[in-house]
């Protein structure tokens, strides 16, 4: 009986949130689990702040920040290297606050030419599970039309902007995907966008140049996780919906086939503190979102700690059962296995 193909997932994002899931999902990718997992992250590259920042700045260099971290999220947990990838310098004239993978990408860029073949050699070097591409090899902005009509460029101003977000834009408007980006959305069984900042890391990987279209066109399953909380800055008083309309908004039209919500309940001192940061719980209208045409996934997904986040745990697992529930659609359809 010939041995079935791993399940192939595609997870779309960038920051915390897309480490986060990468981490949960590390596991069902080692060898000799079933059913085996095939995962292959697109990770947005518009982070202008912190280390990055600098880098980008000094050098030309595409932010490695967000690529370090889904680096370390799909190495081994207690590897050398992986640690020494997240080591920050604490001191140092021109050291203090990079971190050591922020500047290892940057060296390898310079060596190699080439900021997608550093992260593929640094993908040998920390022996992930998984392949990581970023979003475009071009070096890009965001810029932002806010609710009064002023425009703001820079993701790290977009993110302390107090106004509504209208719409969001890639400078240059027009910027070239990875071919093997293209061809691992072709080939997945699911796709997933989110968890994450919705304007910052989500949306900016759908604005580049053919990525959206290549999603709407796959026939894999095309999943976003809503975020927990409202993020100051970008998406407060938005709804489970209010981010599906935005994320089809810019994608052109109807993209997204099921919403994975949160109904785990967030404990009153988490809520209280969020509160003082002008944050409260993301409202799960189920109702609008049906209505939209899309399918509404529940699952208890929220990590018992102080900060709110998603389990990166009960989060892989909703994934997995995504995908394969994908695959058996796909091969009634007759499609490949």
């Amino acid at each position: 009986m010939p041995k079935a193909e791993p399940l192939r997932v595609v997870a779309i994002g960038g920051g915390t949130g897309l480490s986060t899931l990468l981490q949960g999902l590390k596991r069902y990718a080692m060898p000799g689990r079933t059913p085996a997992l095939d995962i292959t992250a697109v990770v947005t590259v518009t982070d202008d702040g912190g280390s990055s920042g600098r880098l980008r700045r000094e050098f030309d260099v595409l932010p490695p920040g967000d690529i370090r971290n889904c680096l370390v999220a799909l190495s081994e947990d207690e590897a050398l290297l992986s640690r020494l990838f997240q080591h920050r310098f604490q001191a140092g004239l021109g050291l203090k606050g990079h971190s050591f993978g922020n500047l290892f990408l940057t060296a390898l860029t310079q060596l190699m030419g080439d900021f997608p073949d550093a992260v593929k050699a640094s993908s040998e070097v920390l022996k992930i599970k998984g392949r990581i591409y970023p979003a475009t090899a071009t070096n890009v902005s965001l810029e932002a039309t806010l609710e009064d009509g002023t425009h703001v460029t820079g993701e790290t101003k977009i993110s302390r902007s107090r106004k509504r977000i209208r719409t969001i834009r890639l400078l240059p408007r027009k910027v070239k995907p990875m071919a093997d980006t293209l061809t691992a959305i072709a080939r997945a069984d699911l796709i997933t966008l989110g968890p994450g900042s919705l304007f910052t890391s989500v949306i900016p990987n759908l604005l580049v140049e053919g990525i959206s279209a290549a999603i709407r066109r796959t026939p894999a399953l095309k999943a976003y996780f809503v975020n927990l909380m409202w993020q100051p800055g970008e998406t407060v008083n938005f709804s489970a919906s209010d981010h599906l309309r935005a994320l089809e908004k810019h994608a052109g039209g109807q993209l997204i086939d099921c919403a994975v919500v949160n109904v785990a309940p967030i404990q009153m001192a988490a809520r209280k503190r969020y509160e003082r940061l002008q944050a409260l719980p993301v409202e799960n209208d189920i109702d609008r979102i049906v209505k939209m045409g899309i399918r509404v996934v529940t699952a208890k997904l929220l990590q018992e700690s102080k900060r709110v986040r998603h389990d990166p745990e009960q989060t892989a697992a909703i994934v997995l059962r995504l995908a394969q529930e994908a695959r058996r659609r796909r091969l009634k359809a007759g499609g490949r296995k």
